[in-house]
């Protein structure tokens, strides 16, 4: 095992962080206080976050896509990257992006929460082509997946570990400020989901989803190809060669990297974590297939 390449973090009081981002914006953001009107987009990474960062945007637009020149970072910040100070400087209501724990982000009753949820095999796999792809911040270019995913099923990765943050979140689903999703859902039927994020955003974002012409431009341009177009309004650049950012946005990539070994220790780490097994119902199909694969 000391032999595999790991990538680099940056420690923010024992937190794994890409190189690069601020510690003191790290500090900083478990000190913002949450206000009234706030909205947080809160996922592990790669479960859908940047989808959901513009369904957000696309339906407080009414359908206007975000220009190849803008930065989807500067309107909907990442609250452990930027800190506190950047975040109160956004204009109200403030949409914030984050990755921390519940009990490590910012809560105010009035307050809404969107969390988005996607199934550990698929992440592992996203993460891995992300954090390769991000050289400056991870210096794992030359990582393979089967390096990485021993530092996924271990929770040695930046932002934690995946199952203790979703079940952080997915404990408080039945909250009346929060909004839980699966990336899933979205891929199912986006058309459902958009018009969920709208309601639970307030009678005036419901309104706009009711016209069809707005609820078809929101559709358009909240879907894969329109996405997959001018990928620095979502990202910073990435290494030559590398996949970009918005990369498949698909179910089921798993299967094209995990060996029937790697399913069974994925597998494993579902039954010995508590409340796992109740959050994976949430994937049946997904589940039952790596179970087949497992099996052998």
């Amino acid at each position: 095992m000391s032999s595999r390449r790991k990538p680099r973090y940056t420690l923010h009081s024992g937190f794994r962080m890409p190189m690069g981002f601020p510690v003191e914006g790290f500090q900083s953001a478990l000190h913002y206080r949450a206000e009234p009107g706030d909205v947080f987009i809160s996922t592990y990474p790669k479960c859908g976050t940047t989808w959901m960062q513009n369904i957000v945007w696309l339906i407080l637009q009414r359908g206007k896509a975000l220009a190849a020149a803008e930065r989807m970072s500067e309107i909907i910040p990442h609250l452990e990257e930027v800190g506190r100070v950047r975040v109160e400087q956004l204009p109200e209501p403030r949409v914030v992006k984050t990755h921390l724990p519940f009990a490590m982000s910012p809560q105010h009753p009035e307050a809404r929460y969107l969390y988005v949820a996607r199934n550990p095999l698929d992440c592992v796999v996203s993460f891995y082509h992300h954090t390769k792809g991000f050289v400056q911040h991870y210096d794992f270019a030359e990582g393979s997946f089967d390096d990485y995913f021993e530092c996924f099923i271990l929770g040695e990765v930046d932002f934690g570990d995946y199952f203790e943050n979703v079940l952080s979140w997915f404990r408080h689903r039945g909250d009346s400020n929060f909004l839980f999703i699966t990336y899933e859902e979205m891929k199912a039927d986006l058309e459902r989901v958009v018009i969920q994020v709208a309601t639970f955003l307030g009678p005036e974002h419901a309104a706009t989803v009711a016209d069809p012409s707005l609820l078809r431009r929101i559709l358009e341009f909240a879907g894969f190809e329109s996405m997959a177009r001018d990928q620095a309004r979502w990202a910073s650049s990435r290494a030559d060669g590398m996949a970009p950012f918005v990369r498949k946005g698909v179910v089921g990539d798993w299967v094209e990297h995990f060996s029937p070994f790697q399913v069974r220790r994925m597998l494993d780490r579902i039954e010995s974590q508590p409340g796992a097994l109740e959050l994976v119902e949430l994937w049946p199909d997904v589940m039952a297939e790596a179970r087949s694969v497992a099996a052998g």
